[in-house]
């Protein structure tokens, strides 16, 4: 039988001092550099607080200390610690300047210690006790071996994971990682307040004076209460002093509590995001808010679940408690991810921003936009332009003029609202999905619950907050309670939460584009009832979005043949047709004939959005303000249009720079204009002019609408002015009585849309 080989730690102790040492990088021009060396100064002088093992550094001197290290992370922390302590007395230079509390407490203790030391040397202590003490053998390390290490250190020692650690999903953290260096991505769901967490208590004995030290390990310890020195031990039974807690000579560290979650890639169909508890000390601490998405590296340890702050956790947690344990990762590094996708957060390519000039690739990527939903080719571009995102301005009085897009949706059932929203929610890097019946106000905000641990109230971020930087999908959205549905209104603008609960009155960050779908207000568009009636929404939500769409489901015989014909072809194939394969013949000659896949399509609007900002030339302000001035005119004449207001012209704006910004261009031009206007009138198409309605040019026209077409042609032929005489006589010859010629020159008159003259004989055009 093999005999089991123990690892010597002595001896890896040594090497690790060899390693902090000798360890050098070469530089470009030839001289070495010390890394470790140059921290080991900074720490014994007070100038840092924290040194950071790299373990590609250690890999290159010591592969299997290296592992070792990344199994046993813990043990391996404290002999690291218990290295730098006995290197640092050689690189202190003097006292150090920088000293607190602790640090004259424990100078105080080791004077007094010497002091002892001396008397028993019999040395008489006098001014010059330090040297009196070094002549007479005594060592300043032994007489720092009575306190405890954690007490006298000074700094944190954390470890950096390797460059090819993968991080892993919080799903895949298992038993099997329990005491390992570890790397976990999650998005951050609630955090705690930093609060002085106790790691050595120092007491004083108030019979014999003397001291005792505990040190802490856990995050709840029995304090101790009878001095167990050999005084008052040897004083007699029952007259052992009562310990007191000196809260100035015990050391406290920094704490705070993280919770992570699983991002929603990362979520299998059907399951829930699952959690994992962070713990972060000293330096690790205040480096993430909820919604922020997050690396951590850190050790993954089990803790006891008999109490949680001192309190049981059930009825039977003293019978059942020690077989029962939480885990949580204690953290060695935060880091805070970008807003794109980490795993292709790399530099844009001098190829990707030419890809993205190519004229066609704009049709290109909307068409690989859900790609197994047939049609909604201008829906399609417009989602593609809400995940590019527009420009956030930022005046200098402290007003933000939001960049992101809100679209909104509406449609009967069965026209792919939800597979769109859903697709959307899976191409973007940070999203959150959820339905308006199934969340509430608190649950799309925050909410406020109590710490386990502390009892205080904290903050939870709900989905706007944690999808931060990012879309929120709501489905269902005409499900809400209007009373939760109001919580939204200050993201939609402000792109803020203000928060006043329970005590907590704060602002949290929602950046958030907002893409929500709804059904009409009958559950199917009713073409006899007006917009206002169907759509069934509050004015002030609906001025909001930047785009409505009204998506129907009518029988059309050609568009129904071409619809069945992709679905068909899809089952068939597994997969959505080719640009060049479309059904119909409809493909661009000029296209890649493929359309991109997800991480293609995700890597592009990654690029996009790190393209510098776009600017709007000075020419083009003219060209703005004539536009938005037509629309609000066309707004004034047409009564059953929806509000147009400045926020409209604010949404063209919009548009138009993430328009520029998917073209990688520096400057808006007139097309992105063009283009967001186009957008902005077929939504509202879709809504004025729905198939069936009152403005649908497919159904028969109206005696009104015949006679203002008679109008229009004889006052263009006449160059803006007509006769009245010869308006009656034309309409006499298609069938029109006088009085509906008079009915419908005087409500156009009344519009401003034509002139007549006191005597009623001619008509004159308004320009």
């Amino acid at each position: 039988m093999a005999r089991v080989r123990f690892r010597d730690y002595d001896a890896d102790r040594k090497e690790i001092q060899v390693f902090l040492k000798e360890f050098f990088k070469a530089e470009a021009d030839g001289r070495k550099h010390f890394p470790y060396l140059e921290q080991l100064h900074k720490i014994a002088n007070r100038n840092q607080n924290v040194i950071r093992i790299s373990l590609d550094d250690l890999w290159d001197v010591n592969e299997d200390l290296t592992t070792s290290v990344e199994l046993n992370t813990v043990r391996f922390q404290k002999l690291f610690a218990e290295a730098i302590d006995d290197l640092l007395p050689d690189f202190r230079e003097g006292d150090s300047q920088i000293r607190d509390v602790l640090d004259i407490y424990i100078d105080h203790r080791i004077r007094m210690e010497q002091r002892l030391h001396l008397a028993d040397a019999g040395i008489e202590p006098g001014l010059g006790g330090q040297q009196n003490a070094q002549s007479s053998g005594v060592d300043m390390r032994e007489i720092r071996v009575k306190f405890p290490p954690e007490l006298l250190r000074r700094y944190e020692v954390y470890f950096t994971a390797r460059s090819h650690f993968k991080p892993m999903s919080v799903r895949k953290v298992l038993a099997s990682s329990i005491g390992h260096l570890i790397q976990v991505r999650g998005v951050v769901s609630r955090t705690t307040e930093v609060k002085p967490l106790l790691r050595v208590a120092t007491y004083t004995c108030d019979r014999c004076g003397a001291e005792t030290y505990q040190e802490i390990t856990n995050p709840t310890f029995m304090p101790l209460i009878l001095c167990q020195t050999a005084a008052c031990k040897g004083a007699g039974a029952g007259s052992a002093g009562q310990l007191q807690l000196q809260t100035r000579g015990s050391k406290f560290q920094k704490f705070q509590e993280l919770r992570i979650q699983e991002l929603s890639d990362q979520v299998p169909v059907g399951n829930i995001p699952r959690g994992l508890t962070v713990y972060a000390y000293g330096e690790n601490t205040r480096l993430a808010q909820p919604g922020d998405h997050v690396l951590v590296t850190g050790v993954f340890l089990p803790s006891a679940r008999g109490t949680v702050g001192g309190r049981a956790v059930a009825a039977m947690a003293g019978a059942t408690g020690v077989l029962l344990a939480d885990t949580f990762l204690e953290a060695h590094s935060i880091t805070l991810l970008s807003e794109s996708d980490p795993n292709l957060d790399v530099e844009p390519t001098a190829e990707e921003v030419e890809r993205l000039s190519d004229p066609d690739m704009y049709n290109l990527m909307a068409q690989s936009l859900a790609p197994e939903i047939y049609g909604h080719e201008d829906v399609k571009k417009a989602l593609l332009l809400l995940l590019v995102g527009g420009v956030e301005i930022r005046p200098q009085a402290g007003l933000r003029i939001r960049g992101n897009l809100n679209i909104c949706l509406m449609g009967d059932p069965g026209v792919a609202k939800s597979q769109l929203l859903s697709f959307v929610n899976r191409l973007s890097p940070r999203s959150q999905y959820t339905t308006g019946r199934g969340s509430s106000g608190v649950g799309l905000t925050a909410a406020v619950t109590k710490d386990p641990f502390t009892g205080e109230m904290t903050l939870e971020g709900g989905a706007l907050v944690l999808s931060d930087q990012g879309v929120c999908c709501i489905d269902e959205f005409d499900k809400m309670a209007d009373f939760d549905r109001t919580a939204i209104h200050e993201v939609m603008e402000q792109q803020t939460i203000s928060i006043a609960k329970a005590g907590i009155l704060t602002t949290l960050n929602a950046r958030v584009a907002l893409l929500a779908a709804a059904n009409p207000a009958y559950g199917r568009y009713n073409p006899h009832r007006s917009v206002e009636q169907n759509i069934d929404l509050p004015a002030a939500l609906l001025s909001r979005f930047d785009l409505l769409w009204l998506i129907q489901d009518r029988p059309d015989r050609e568009n129904d043949m071409l619809l069945a014909q992709h679905i068909t072809y899809v089952h068939s194939h597994g997969s959505a047709p080719t640009i060049t394969d479309t059904i119909g013949g409809g493909g661009d000659s000029s296209s890649t004939g493929r359309i991109l896949s997800l991480v293609e399509l995700r890597r592009l609007i990654t690029v996009a959005r790190a393209q510098p900002t776009p600017t709007v030339p000075a020419h083009l302000a003219d060209y703005l303000v004539g536009a938005y001035v037509e629309m609000r005119k066309e707004a004034r004449v047409n009564r059953e249009m929806t509000y147009t207001s400045a926020r409209t012209l604010l949404a063209i704006l919009r548009l138009s720079t993430a328009r520029a910004r998917l073209r990688a261009a520096s400057e808006v031009t007139k097309s992105d204009v063009d283009e967001a206007m186009r957008l902005m009138e077929a939504s509202r198409a879709s809504v004025h002019n729905p198939p069936g309605g009152p403005h649908d040019r497919s159904r028969p026209a109206s005696y009104k609408d015949l006679i203002y077409q008679v109008v229009r042609e004889l006052l263009s032929a006449g160059d803006g002015t007509t006769r009245l005489a010869d308006v009656m006589e034309r309409c006499a010859t298609k069938g029109f009585t006088p009085a509906q010629v008079n009915e419908v020159i005087d409500a156009y008159e009344n519009l401003n849309v034509w002139q007549l003259n006191m005597g009623r004989t001619r008509l004159t055009a308004v320009v």
